[in-house]
C-alpha cells in the first residue's frame, strides 16, 4: 500500500489532528467531519492505548479500524494511528491506514522496534517514530535507523517531550536541545511537534507549537476532540476543532532563508559569536589544567577528589553572580555543573596515572 503523503516535500506546517482516543464510530465521525470543515487533511486516533496501569481504558482496539475506513471513505482525509506491537501493524495495514507512529514507551524498546521494522518490510506508508520517554538521542536515533535498514523510506520523528521527575509546568518536559541534536544528526528527517503530550494541558499548547515552528519543524500533531471535558483519556491536553483553527491561525511562520534580504548583518553577528566561543574555549582549557594540577595536589597530599563544601559555594556564588545578568539561574547550574563534571574526569584521570 502507498500513502498520499510525502514526508519529502511537506508543506509547513504539516498537522495532524484528532481525539486522543477512538471512543465511539459516532465521536470518531463526527470528530472527522468537524475537522475536514477546518481544513485537516490527516485526522489521528489511538485505536489501542498504553496505559501506565491495568483497568484505564486502553481503546477500543480492531473495531476502531472499521471506523478509520469511514472517516477516509466519508472524508477523503487521511488516517493516522499508533502501533506498539507487530499485530497492531498488520491489523492497522489490513484496514489501510494511511500513517502510522509508534509511541514513545514502543520506540524505547529495541525489541520491539526491530520486530515492527521486520513487520513494515515492503510498506511503503509514513512511519513516524515518537522520541522514547527518556531523554536519550542515541535511542530515538536508533529506532529510526531500524526502521530505515528494513526499507522504510517515509520516515518522520514525532518530538513529544520526555519523563522527568522534576516539577514542571509541562507534562513531559520539552527539552528542546534533543531534537535539535536528532536534526543535526540527521539533517533530512522531517520532524513534528505533538504539544498535546509536552504540555499534559490546553493553556501552553500555543506557546510551545510557536517554539517548534520558531525551531524550523516540519509540523504538529494536536490532540482534538469536539467535546474535550468529557474525553475518555487525557482530556485536559485537547482542544475542540475550531480551537484548533485559532491556535494555528495565531501562528507566525519563519523561514530559514527569506528570500530578497541581504545577510551580511547576520554574518557580522555570527563571526562576533565564533570570536566569544574561542575565547571561551581557551578559558575552558585554561581552567583544565588548573584542575589537573588540583588533582596532582590531592592525589600527593592523600585528598578527596570531591570536595563538596567547595562545590557548593562554587554553584551558589555562581547562582547569585546570574541575578545580575540576563542568564538564567537554570542555564547557570546546568553550565556549571558540566565544567565541574568534566573538572573531576581530569582530576581522575591524573589521581590514576601510574608512575
Amino acid at each position: 500500500m502507498k500513502s498520499k503523503l510525502d514526508l519529502n516535500k511537506i508543506e509547513r506546517p504539516l498537522v495532524i489532528a484528532g481525539p486522543c482516543s477512538a471512543e465511539t464510530e459516532e465521536q470518531v465521525l463526527n470528530s472527522a467531519r468537524l475537522l475536514q470543515k477546518e481544513g485537516i487533511q490527516i485526522f489521528r486516533a489511538g485505536i489501542w492505548k498504553p496505559r501506565t496501569r491495568p483497568n484505564c481504558f486502553e481503546g477500543v482496539g480492531s473495531e476502531g479500524l472499521e471506523w478509520l475506513k469511514t472517516v477516509q471513505k466519508e472524508t477523503g482525509m487521511q488516517t493516522a494511528t499508533e502501533v506498539a506491537n507487530v499485530k497492531h501493524v498488520f491489523e492497522a495495514l489490513k484496514y489501510g491506514v494511511d500513517i502510522l507512529w509508534i509511541g514513545a514507551r514502543t520506540s524505547a524498546n529495541p525489541f520491539a522496534m526491530q520486530e515492527i521494522a521486520d513487520a513494515l518490510k515492503g510498506v511503503d506508508i509514513p512511519v513516524l517514530v515518537k522520541n522514547p520517554v527518556n531523554p536519550d538521542v542515541e535511542l530515538w536515533i536508533g529506532a529510526l535507523e531500524r526502521l530505515e535498514k528494513a526499507g522504510i523510506k517515509q520516515l518522520g520523528a514525532i518530538h513529544r517531550g520526555f519523563s522527568s521527575y522534576e516539577h514542571s509546568i509541562y507534562r513531559n518536559i520539552p527539552q528542546w536541545q534533543i531534537p535539535i541534536e536528532l536534526k543535526r544528526r540527521m539533517p533530512n528527517m522531517p520532524i513534528i511537534c505533538d504539544p498535546s503530550h509536552i504540555c499534559g494541558n490546553r493553556v501552553l499548547l500555543q506557546s510551545v507549537s510557536q517554539k517548534a515552528m520558531d525551531l524550523n519543524f516540519d509540523g504538529l500533531m494536536i490532540e482534538t476532540h469536539p467535546t474535550p471535558d468529557q474525553a475518555w483519556s487525557d482530556a485536559q491536553q485537547q482542544i475542540t476543532p475550531t480551537q484548533l483553527t485559532e491556535l494555528l491561525s495565531s501562528l507566525k511562520l519563519r523561514v530559514e532563508h527569506p528570500d530578497g534580504i541581504s545577510l551580511d548583518t547576520l554574518e557580522d553577528l555570527r563571526y562576533k559569536i565564533d570570536q566569544y566561543d574561542n575565547e571561551i574555549m581557551a578559558i575552558l582549557q585554561k581552567r583544565m589544567e588548573a584542575a589537573n594540577s588540583i588533582g596532582q595536589y590531592k592525589k600527593d597530599n592523600n585528598m578527596t577528589i570531591l570536595q563538596s563544601g567547595r562545590w557548593e559555594s562554587i554553584l551558589e556564588k555562581h547562582l547569585a553572580q546570574s541575578k545580575d545578568t540576563n542568564l538564567s539561574e537554570r542555564f547557570i547550574s546546568k553550565l556549571f555543573k558540566a565544567i565541574h563534571e568534566e573538572s573531576i574526569a581530569h582530576q581522575t584521570e591524573v589521581m590514576n596515572i601510574k608512575k
